[in-house]
This record gives C-alpha cells, sequence and structure tokens, in this order.
C-alpha cells in the first residue's frame, strides 16, 4: 500500500471523510434542539467538485440541502490552503449566496494523532481555514493512514485521545470544537482486551473539549449498536453522517476471519446504498437523537453506482420526508 495522502483518499474513495462532531460543546448544545436542517458531507462529491465547483454548489443548494461540511488536506500539495482552487474567503461567499452555511469541515492530523510523532505544526493553519470558512467544528475524519494495519494498543489510542484533549483546548481558543469520525478500525477488540480502541478515546477525551462524529454506516458495518453508543456516552455525538447499507452486502468488518486482512482488502468490498434504500434502521437511530446530543446530520456516500445527483437527491428525500418528519 502506498503511502501518500493522495492514495489513501483515492482508495479510501470507501471511507468517510468524513467528519463533525463537537462533544465538548455537549454541555451547552444539549440544552439547544436538534436544528433539523439536512446536510452533505462535500466528499460524496468529490470528483465533481474537482471539475466544477461552483455549479456543483449550485445543485447542491437547488436540492434543498442546508448544511454543507467541508473536507480539506486529502490531496496533499494540491490543497496550499485553497478548496477546489477557491480561497476560503471565496467559497464562504458562494456557500452564502445559496443560503448554504457549513457549521462543520474534515481536516487532516495524521501526524498529529500518530504515536511517536505528535507534530502539531499542521493544526493551526487548518484551524485557521476553518475560521475564515465561520465554521464551528474541525473534525479528524480518519485514523492515520500509517496505524490502519497494525496492531494498535489500548496506549495507542489513549495518545490520540491525549492529542485530541490538546488540539481542543488549542481549538477552544479559537472559538472551534474538535471532532473525531470514526470508520471501522476503532471498533476492533484490542489485543488481549475486551475493549475497543474507541471505547478507549470516549473514556480518555475531554467531553468539555472532544466530541464525536458518529458515522452510522460504519458503526453498523463494525458490528456495533449506535443506540447503545448513546446510552453509554449521552450527549456527545452531536454530528451524523448517514449514509446506508447495500442490503446484499451487511456482513460486519469485524467479524471473526477478517482479522488478518489488510485495510484494502476489507474496504474493497464494502457497498453503500441510497439513504432510505438499504438495511439500516435509521428511523429507531433518529429516535435517539435527543439522547446522542445530534446537532448536525450530514448524509454522505463514499461510492455511488448511479448519477450523483440523483443519488443525493434521493438521500436527502428520505431524510427529509421522512426522518425529519
Amino acid at each position: 500500500m502506498q503511502n501518500s495522502r493522495r492514495y489513501f483518499i483515492q482508495q479510501a474513495g470507501l471511507l468517510a471523510a468524513g467528519m463533525m462532531l463537537p462533544g465538548g460543546l455537549f454541555a451547552q448544545t444539549e440544552k439547544k434542539a436538534f436544528a433539523r436542517k439536512t446536510g452533505l458531507q462535500l466528499y460524496t462529491l468529490r470528483d465533481l467538485l474537482d471539475r466544477d465547483v461552483k455549479g456543483t454548489i449550485t445543485r447542491v443548494a437547488q436540492i434543498g440541502y442546508q448544511e454543507v461540511e467541508t473536507y480539506y488536506g486529502y490531496q496533499g500539495d494540491k490543497d496550499k490552503g485553497t478548496f477546489w482552487g477557491l480561497t476560503p474567503a471565496e467559497l464562504k461567499a458562494l456557500f452564502q449566496e445559496y443560503r448554504l452555511t457549513s457549521p462543520s469541515g474534515h481536516y487532516q492530523l495524521n501526524d498529529f494523532l500518530t504515536p511517536g510523532n505528535g507534530n502539531d505544526a499542521a493544526l493551526q493553519p487548518q484551524i485557521d481555514l476553518a475560521n475564515q470558512l465561520g465554521q464551528q467544528y474541525f473534525i479528524v475524519p480518519v485514523l492515520p493512514l500509517s496505524l490502519w494495519d497494525k496492531k494498535l494498543t489500548a496506549d495507542d489510542y489513549k495518545f490520540m485521545a491525549e492529542q485530541l484533549n490538546k488540539a481542543g483546548e488549542i481549538c477552544k481558543k479559537h472559538n472551534l470544537h474538535i471532532g473525531y469520525h470514526n470508520h471501522h478500525w476503532e471498533f476492533k477488540k484490542l489485543a488481549g482486551s475486551n475493549t475497543t480502541g474507541y471505547e478507549v478515546m470516549l473514556k480518555n477525551t475531554d467531553p468539555s473539549l472532544v466530541s464525536f462524529e458518529l458515522d452510522l454506516f460504519w458503526a453498523v458495518k463494525s458490528g456495533v449498536d449506535p443506540l447503545k453508543l448513546f446510552a453509554q456516552a449521552p450527549g456527545r455525538f452531536v454530528a451524523w453522517h448517514v449514509k446506508d447499507m447495500d442490503k446484499k452486502n451487511t456482513a460486519s468488518l469485524t467479524a471473526p476471519g477478517n482479522e488478518n486482512k489488510t485495510s484494502m482488502q476489507l474496504l474493497s468490498g464494502v457497498s453503500f446504498a441510497e439513504v432510505g434504500t438499504g438495511s439500516i434502521n435509521f428511523r429507531q437511530i433518529f429516535a435517539k437523537a435527543r439522547e446522542a446530543g445530534v446537532q448536525h446530520i450530514f448524509v454522505e456516500q463514499d461510492k455511488i453506482t448511479i448519477d450523483p445527483f440523483e443519488s443525493i437527491t434521493k438521500s436527502y428525500n428520505y431524510v427529509k420526508n421522512v426522518l425529519l418528519k
């Protein structure tokens, strides 16, 4: 497996870039009513955005989406402080033109979260980008690439939790709240233990500083019941990624027999569905929105097999007309 970030994103088209979530704001956000707006993680339309950012954002707004979540740092040197060639000020103006808000963004902190490294040099420049976009949430979207296929220990996850606490303190000074977005790695049982990396991070992060953006697909695909997570850590999941699972492909990635498979072996076999057409019981999950502490929901689909705008329209209609009724 190559080690470039570009390769990471190309291959992890299955990954949710996915981010959003403030738990630290939890003491404040739990007092608010769920905004019930439908958002979109723009990674869903990454290829279209690369070709025509303005036309793509126009279509997103026309469909009815009210919020968007950005992503940054997946293209390596191609990013250079811009989003699809637009400066943060230009992108913010484009959002405003179409009455879109961007409360959250995904940002890359691979080195910062890698044990033995902990380099925070990338943190401040990306905080500045989030501030310029007027965002409130700074989301770490994925486990560092170099750790994907390592046998991680509880200490590895404790290090990441400590780093998130540290970043949370820094973000707080800039009116931002940091959050962590999951995939499947975090839900694997740690060696010689009955606990998971996700449980370690929940336990060792400060709720006043760090929240979690729960990717519902990856949780369920990992054999995890989101309702049990909400009961275990109420109020800490202030954002969700809402994506559905192919009914013909529901096997858990953490099932016995998968322990020695590489990340790419596992991820290459994952398939998705438009929200409301797959196997996930979203009605049951949305009924627990208050307990979860969710404030923002973002539709996302890592791999689309139909016209992308048709796909996000189907998902939007189900979320708006069924789940948010």
